[in-house]
C-alpha cells in the first residue's frame, strides 16, 4: 500500500498538481479502500474538502500504479 506522500508525488509528476491528503482519503472511500482518519478531522460524517470530480480519475490512476486497486 502506497503512502499518501507517494501518491501525491506520483500525481504531481504525472498530472502536474499535488493533491490534498483529504482528496486522497475521499478517493480511497470512493474506490472501496480504507482511508486513514485524520486526527484533526472535525466531523467523521462530513467531508470539509471532498475530492473534485475532475481529480478523482488521476488519483485512481495512482492507486492502480501502486497496485492498490
Amino acid at each position: 500500500m502506497a503512502t499518501y506522500k507517494e501518491i501525491q508525488e506520483y500525481v504531481q509528476l504525472n498530472f502536474g498538481y499535488k493533491p490534498k491528503t483529504c482528496w486522497i482519503a475521499h478517493a480511497k472511500e470512493i474506490n472501496g479502500l480504507s482511508p486513514m482518519t485524520a486526527t484533526n478531522r472535525k466531523d467523521l460524517n462530513k467531508r470539509e474538502h471532498p475530492c473534485p470530480k475532475e481529480k478523482q480519475e488521476d488519483i485512481k490512476k495512482a492507486f492502480q500504479h501502486f497496485g492498490m486497486i
